[in-house]
């Protein structure tokens, strides 16, 4: 996998905030119900961390915002992500990347992500909001995904949907697995 570049923390600081506030909750109180410490939060909040996905899932739902408000910047109206020039967040575990294309606007919620996958890790997602599903299309590579026990093997042009609001794993089964994931969010 290529080296991340530096995750866009002024996007994230300026979301966190403005979602907190919009919340109404307190810098404590979204710590405690993202499972996260307080001093992670604040230095988030002002532009300082690296955060991982997890810690970006784990916020969203707290918030009760896709990941990709957190993540994205406001849209521009032609906009081209060329290969490899995406914000590409990696997970804390390794082996799986994740670079956000699109994110659905107020109207049309999904948001669309492109996934780098490694074998050796599996990916354990907790449930992202409520009634949230996942669409994914294999491009290179095998793949297995889904919630457990229904876990299916993808490989290129292969398709499979299911609940994001579940628990679910992804897990590369061949070097250099590219997946793009559409994330529905109602």
């Amino acid at each position: 996998m290529a080296v991340d570049p530096a995750p866009p923390l002024a996007t994230i600081a300026t979301a966190l905030r403005h979602e907190r506030t919009r919340a109404g909750i307190s810098l404590t109180e979204l710590a405690r119900r993202a499972g996260i410490a307080k001093s992670t939060l604040s230095q988030l909040e002002s532009g300082a961390g690296n955060p991982s996905i997890e810690t970006l899932w784990a916020l969203g739902v707290a918030l009760g915002v896709p990941f990709s408000r957190l993540v994205e910047p406001p849209a521009e109206a032609v906009r081209v992500i060329r290969a490899g020039e995406g914000r590409r967040i990696s997970s804390e575990l390794g082996n799986f990347a994740a670079t956000l294309l699109s994110a659905g606007s107020l109207h049309a919620r999904r948001d669309v992500y492109l996934m780098e996958l490694e074998p050796g890790t599996v990916r354990a997602a907790e449930a992202h909001t409520p009634r949230s599903v996942e669409h994914v299309v294999v491009a290179a590579g095998r793949l297995r995904l889904g919630p457990d026990p229904e876990l299916v093997e993808l490989g290129p042009g292969d398709y499979a949907t299911f609940p994001g609001d579940a628990p679910h794993r992804y897990e590369a089964l061949a070097p250099g697995t590219l997946a793009v994931l559409v994330m529905e969010h109602p």
